[in-house]
């Protein structure tokens, strides 16, 4: 019926089975400290099982607390918990799917005093300190130090959180980076952090595939746009990124009463992924409340895309790859576009559930949480 949809693609010496991807979501399941939870592999287990190709893991920080943007964010930091992540890589791959772990530092997003930021640019009533070129040596080093821990842990590769609004789109955004060094000013300036980040993550890991959270639109007046974005994509490919994951968005600007109307739309960031796609070879990721298989299988045939990204949409329903191969469509268990109890949820440091589950999930994920 999909024959894009269903259809292989090689990346990076990989071999994906389909064009369909778990999305990196937040949903509040690592235990105290970071640590991989019983929860978090029952989860991640049943994402696998969905039948998508390839898993990303959210937002591992690769420097606590300075760079963790939540109480329960996943560590990556230390050796301390590479047994916990080698368990969650296996308990993916064992249900047939390939595994990555995005990386990530949250910057002036993070729940720290003082968090740190390429410019002191107020943040929800927050002063960031401007970092110094030491502290950006070191922050480099971090993300290869944690790509390494990923590689080691039995990760098929690794993702580096460029979106967001976290750190590394700080850098690249002409509202937050206002330094007067070579690293601030003109483009190729602003996006010299962010691939000096990638080329000591390469180096660092050696033949191991680095993928990238690309934030192409940030949805501010002052904020970056593709005009930039797209130049930036290109730099990213010619630095050997594997693929390019796209997004449209920052915590400044997903609450605005006309991007949340936006976000609402189906498909709402596959027009990111298009132009991004236009800029270069390395696939792409279109993702965005794509929730029908029709919209999916006309993304990839018409070459906007080569991979989808699902998140709350597989999340709500874990058998949507399923049934959209089986015809079974009517049966799925819709994200409704107009509820955000999820998100409201993770943002008062609870774990996240879907209202649309049967009541007898939502108990037991309660219940295992507690």
């Amino acid at each position: 019926m999909y024959p894009h949809l269903f259809s292989p693609l090689p990346i990076a010496g990989l071999e994906l089975k389909n064009r369909l991807t778990m999305a990196p979501l937040y949903l509040g399941y690592a235990g105290e400290g970071g640590t991989v939870s019983g929860l978090m592999l029952d989860h991640y287990r049943l994402m696998a099982r969905s039948g998508v190709a390839l898993v990303v893991v959210e937002n591992a920080t690769v420097d606590h607390p300075a760079g963790s943007g939540a109480a329960r964010t996943l560590r990556v930091d230390t050796d301390e918990g590479l047994d916990g992540l080698a368990r969650l890589a296996a308990a993916i791959h064992g249900e047939g799917a390939l595994a990555c772990l995005q990386i990530n530092h949250a910057g002036r997003f993070a729940r720290v005093p003082e968090p740190l930021a390429p410019s002191p640019v107020e943040t929800f009533g927050r002063l960031p300190r401007a970092l110094t070129r030491a502290e950006l040596a070191e922050i480099a080093g971090k993300f290869a130090a944690a790509a390494r821990r990923v590689k080691q842990a039995g990760f098929d590769m690794v993702e580096l959180h460029g979106g967001t609004g976290y750190l590394l789109a700080q850098f690249v955004s002409p509202r937050t980076n206002r330094r007067r060094d070579d690293y601030g000013g003109s483009l190729a300036n602003r996006q010299r952090f962010p691939l000096e980040v990638v080329a000591a993550v390469r180096a660092a890991a050696g033949d191991f595939p680095v993928g990238y959270r690309f934030l192409a639109d940030e949805w501010l007046p002052d904020g970056l746009k593709p005009a930039e974005s797209g130049p930036f994509a290109r730099a990213l490919e010619a630095a050997g990124v594997a693929y390019l994951s796209v997004m449209g968005g920052t915590y400044e600007s997903f609450f605005l009463p006309e991007i949340v109307a936006k976000c609402r739309q189906p498909g709402y960031m596959a027009d990111l992924a298009a132009g991004v796609k236009k800029e270069v070879n390395v696939p792409v990721i279109a993702a965005g409340r794509i929730a029908t298989g029709a919209l999916a299988e006309q993304l990839l045939a018409r070459g906007e895309a080569d991979l989808l990204g699902l998140a709350r949409v597989l999340w709500a329903d874990p058998e949507w790859p399923r049934k959209v191969q089986q015809g079974r469509e009517d049966e799925i268990i819709a994200c409704e576009a107009d509820c955000d109890t999820c998100m409201q949820l993770v943002f008062r440091g609870k774990p996240a559930f879907c209202v649309r589950w049967p009541h007898e999930k939502m108990r037991a994920l309660k219940e295992k949480f507690e």
